[in-house]
């Protein structure tokens, strides 16, 4: 008996996000926010000379997995978002893209980074430690959810230098 089908493992070019791809993007933000950004909010920051920006992308760069988008307030920088969607998940999509957009802001002057994330996404906790993140904090009910709920935000740090 042949078994099923099975996609084949995904493996992304890392490439600036461009304003071309700020549908694709508000698509994939739409499945985890209950205010997700739209294309035009996306389109507005990745105007902005301090922010940083990056695709995971196909080979073409036709097709985006998942992006990342910061701001760069040197020696600072803050992860604003970072989604892969969600049909490409735990395919190490997410890894390869942070692992790139970290070094990105670090050639960009950051000397460390923080982000937030809600308390129980495990895996993007999980992810966050494995690149040295350490909680430095939390913000109870900053996260509204779809189903009405608020969650909590958990702050993390790490050191780029």
């Amino acid at each position: 008996m042949l078994w099923p089908f099975s996609p084949r493992p995904v493996d992304p070019a890392i490439r600036r996000l461009t304003q071309r791809q700020a549908g694709a993007c508000a698509e994939i933000h739409s499945a985890f926010f209950a205010r997700p950004w739209g294309a035009g909010e996306i389109e507005d920051l990745l105007r902005q000379k301090e922010v940083v920006a990056d695709a995971a992308v196909d080979g073409r760069g036709k097709k985006v997995f998942g992006f990342a988008i910061s701001r760069v307030l040197c020696p600072e920088a803050e992860i604003l978002t970072i989604a892969v969607d969600r049909r490409f998940q735990g395919k190490g999509i997410g890894r390869a893209l942070l692992a790139a957009h970290l070094a990105r802001l670090a050639a960009a002057g950051a000397q460390h980074v923080f982000l937030e994330v809600a308390e129980a996404n495990a895996s993007a906790v999980k992810l966050y430690r494995s690149f040295g993140f350490a909680q430095v904090g939390q913000r109870p009910g900053y996260y509204a959810m779809k189903d009405g709920s608020r969650a909590t935000a958990l702050v993390f740090r790490a050191e780029l230098v």
